[in-house]
């Protein structure tokens, strides 16, 4: 599709604003499709201060990581585990994690510390945020209550949901829902589903990912029955997003509708030709 909605503007896109809410360096993050738009940049918080120093000596001059605990701004205990990733604001539960392979040891509370937790409304680097990635092992709740600005005000969330309490006290996808709801968001896609077979038998190597559904990334995108209320910028940066980092080329049309319903541009026929192959009969709006 060569570049999409890119090569349908004619110039350089808007530029994106990022948040990283847990950015370990585990793999390439969720918004990687988005790092080579001019203008892209980054904004990430990473509490091991040694995985911080890693980030950061990357050298990239539109990325920034900070070792902040982001949460609700109350003091918490945090459980640093012996894989890095898994620590958390919550206690691993381990009755709940012995019932799994492969799993439990990857679990196991090393040491814990008094921290103080950051809220991301207080952090004057976030606002303006287009795209934010949560992934800090059940503590996603409680990003969402310290930024509610933040978050309220951005496009699109991926945020890491767990479906039992992998931690103790930790808060479930459906709480997460209703709170991104209430923030203006609708459940768009799930990543794949992180399964893990019952002990003490394990899967095979290659084997279809077969077991109990434990976790997954929900992505949220600004509620398609409100867009309206999104500027034309604002739309734009959304059909952007979904086309090029989720293939949402439906979802990315109907916000050029929008788009071109402020503007009186053509985006959308443009687009829906490069679809198609030929221009389609608009929907109404909703």
């Amino acid at each position: 599709m060569d570049d999409g909605i890119i090569g349908l503007l004619g110039g350089a896109p808007p530029p994106l604003k990022i948040v990283d809410v847990g950015a370990m360096d585990i793999g390439a993050p969720p918004y990687a499709r988005l790092l080579d738009l001019a203008g892209a940049t980054v904004i990430g918080f990473e509490p091991n201060p040694e995985e911080c120093d890693k980030l950061n000596a990357k050298g990239l001059a539109s990325h920034r990581y900070v070792p902040h605990f982001v949460g609700d701004g109350r003091a918490r205990t945090f459980h640093w585990c012996s894989w890095a990733a898994t620590s958390s604001l919550y206690p691993p539960n381990r009755p709940l994690l012995e019932r799994f392979s492969d799993l439990p040891e990857l679990v196991v509370v090393k040491e814990t510390s008094e921290v103080a937790t950051t809220r991301l409304d207080d952090i004057e680097a976030c606002k303006g945020a287009d795209y934010v990635k949560i992934d800090v092992q059940g503590a996603t709740l409680d990003v969402l209550r310290g930024g509610p600005e933040t978050i309220g005000n951005a496009l699109v969330v991926q945020c890491e949901v767990e479906f039992v309490q992998l931690y103790e006290g930790e808060p479930l996808f459906a709480e997460i829902d209703q709170e991104m709801r209430k923030l203006g968001f609708l459940l768009h896609q799930f990543a794949p589903m992180a399964t893990r077979t019952f002990a003490p038998l394990k899967r095979k190597p290659g084997a279809p990912s077969h077991g109990q559904v434990l976790w997954s990334d929900a992505i949220y995108a600004r509620s398609f029955l409100e867009l309206g209320k999104l500027s034309a910028t604002e739309l734009l940066k959304l059909a952007i997003i979904l086309e090029r980092q989720y293939q949402s080329r439906d979802f990315a049309l109907l916000a050029l509708q929008y788009h071109d319903e402020k503007t009186g541009g053509s985006l959308w026929d443009s687009y829906s030709t490069l679809l198609t192959g030929k221009i389609k009969d608009k929907p109404p709006l909703l």
